[in-house]
């Protein structure tokens, strides 16, 4: 259960850190497979030749159990709300990072969009509105051991409040995945960041309009992590006739109300 403290927290700086959210022996399951699609020998650093290799979703049962652990069950009724969720049958994607000089060129400070523009096959054009249509939350799975130089996560603590103030002048149509990371990285960049490091087993849950951007991995193992969407039923509510508002809308919440 995540404490009431940590909850606060969410609302407050965007993530939540859940360890041992699930098990080691599973995430070693898991990179067995995703090693194997990955095409790369685990035993010989001259096979690892490109500093990222982008994976799909996996339906396998490592994968469907760590998604939908007990712990982590609890935790996404408690940040999303009970019954407001959609149980994931995967996890993906995954950026898989090797340790590399060459630059991966994919790490600009941005918010994962949500829904389709115009386009649906072009992905820049994807958008994020103030109700984040179809997206709960951003979730990061350490399938590995994460250290400081394994290329972690970053994030912006609190970015996800100033991203509310700003979706909230573009209503339903939002704005798109290019539009907002732009204006995002530069009205989020003195926030103090953060890096989302820990053992495999460890989930990160986000609130879903934190700031965060990839890096170059300067470690010796390869780093494997997923960053999957918690979907929800219906778009978040900000006029709940009940007053039953989630901690995830509770800070866009705060953070609208901190405008005025």
């Amino acid at each position: 259960m995540i404490t009431k403290d940590e909850i606060e927290s969410f609302i407050h700086d965007g993530y939540v850190k859940i360890e041992n959210a699930f098990s080691k022996d599973f995430a070693a399951e898991a990179r067995r497979i995703l090693w194997k699609a990955t095409g790369c020998d685990p035993d010989d650093p001259s096979t690892w030749t490109k500093p990222v290799i982008r994976l799909g979703y996996f339906t396998e049962k490592p994968f469907q159990v760590a998604a939908n652990s007990p712990k982590l069950i609890e935790a996404y009724d408690q940040l999303t709300g009970a019954g407001r969720w959609i149980p994931r049958d995967s996890v993906g994607s995954f950026p898989v990072r090797f340790p590399s000089d060459e630059d991966p060129r994919d790490s600009g400070w941005h918010i994962d969009a949500s829904f389709p523009g115009d386009d649906p096959q072009d992905y820049m054009n994807y958008r994020v509105n103030i109700f984040s249509r179809g997206r709960g939350l951003l979730m990061l799975f350490l399938f590995s051991d994460v250290g400081h130089d394994d290329a972690p996560t970053k994030m912006r603590n609190g970015s996800h409040l100033q991203a509310a103030r700003l979706l909230e002048l573009y209503g339903e149509t939002g704005l798109s995945f290019i539009e907002l990371s732009e204006t995002v990285a530069n009205a989020t960049a003195s926030a103090e960041e953060v890096v989302a490091t820990g053992e495999a087993g460890t989930v990160y849950l986000c609130h879903p309009f934190v700031v965060h951007a990839a890096q170059p991995h300067r470690g010796k193992n390869p780093r494997f992590l997923a960053q999957p969407p918690l979907h929800i039923k219906e778009d978040l509510q900000l006029l709940r006739e009940d007053s039953d508002y989630s901690p995830v809308e509770i800070a866009i919440r705060n953070a609208i109300s901190s405008r005025s």
